[in-house]
């Protein structure tokens, strides 16, 4: 008799457990922009990681454009539809925090992706700092002990831009004799940014001797800034290792000679996970993940497992 209450017992226990575990059945998505082919391949990851978990999964994804008022409005939407899980690639780290709260207080667990996010409950990103010091200890390297005129092209005021500027001069500040023309634009991590950024750069300074850009879309704005203005005297450092960037690595015909890696897809996946087990009630170690990045160049890019490499 003991025994059959034990049983019972046992029974009930596992049942209220699996009844109180929640499903994943709504994601929403705010990514910084879609133009961005790093964000696309990102959106593949949560994709592929949401019907791993719930085959009837739903995600939605949206386009901020890094503008922090139509990200705010696109979250308080996402809360208004009763989605589960919120992804966000904050247009400003700082102040999306409100919106994050109005989620939270509505039961929807909020993971920030690429960049940190006030008050989120986890987050899940890039070593950007290395990342930015790995693509200029490069530039330092190759320009040598006696330095020469840079720029640096920055990018939307979020944290991985931030964390990739910092880690950039850290490496810069080894080489007194680097001189840093300019690092006041925002190229908005776009081709066209990075284009107009470098012709105006290009009209001020007669010479320059090598350009970091904070995402592989600037860098390819740039190079093709140059080639319009027949300048060819510098190269380019960036970060992302994206497939075009590889690409251009192997032809060897582009200024871009080196670039950090990211891996979107898996950071996506990564996030989706995250997220699921938060609703589940366990709560990473460390909310703060870090992804380690690599230098690309023409010298190992052959051995590189970029975004599209299998699954």
């Amino acid at each position: 008799m003991f025994k059959r209450m034990l049983l019972a017992g046992a029974a009930l226990v596992l049942a209220m457990g699996t009844a109180s575990a929640k499903d994943l059945n709504a994601v929403g998505f705010s990514v910084g922009t879609l133009g961005n082919v790093f964000f696309l391949t990102m959106v593949k990851g949560v994709e592929a990681k949401a019907k791993e978990i719930n085959p009837d999964a739903k995600v939605t994804v949206v386009d901020s454009a890094y503008d922090l008022v139509k990200q705010t409005n696109q979250l308080d939407n996402f809360i208004a539809s009763g989605v589960d899980l919120i992804l966000l690639s904050a247009a400003d780290s700082k102040s999306i925090a409100p919106a994050i709260k109005r989620a939270q207080a509505a039961g929807i667990v909020v993971v920030a992706v690429d960049v940190v996010a006030a008050g989120t409950d986890a987050a899940v990103l890039t070593n950007n700092t290395q990342a930015g010091e790995l693509s200029c200890q490069y530039l330092v390297d190759k320009l040598g002990a006696d330095g020469g005129e840079i720029v640096i092209q920055i990018g939307p005021p979020t944290s991985a831009v931030i964390d990739r500027v910092n880690g950039c001069k850290k490496s810069l500040a080894k080489n007194p004799n680097i001189k840093i023309l300019d690092d006041t634009q925002d190229g908005k991590c776009a081709r066209e940014g990075g284009l107009n950024i470098m012709q105006g750069h290009l009209t001020r300074f007669q010479k320059i001797d090598a350009v970091f850009t904070v995402c592989d879309p600037q860098a390819t704005g740039a190079d093709l800034a140059a080639r319009q203005l027949g300048r060819s005297e510098f190269f380019i450092t960036s970060v992302d290792a994206a497939p075009d960037i590889e690409t251009a690595l192997k032809s060897g015909k582009s200024l871009i000679v080196a670039s950090a890696s990211q891996d979107p897809y898996a950071m996506g996946q990564q996030a989706v996970q995250i997220g699921y087990d938060i609703m589940n009630g366990k709560k990473p170690d460390n909310p703060e993940i870090l992804m380690p990045s690599i230098l690309v160049t023409k010298d190992n890019v052959a051995d590189y497992k970029g975004w599209n490499a299998p699954r």
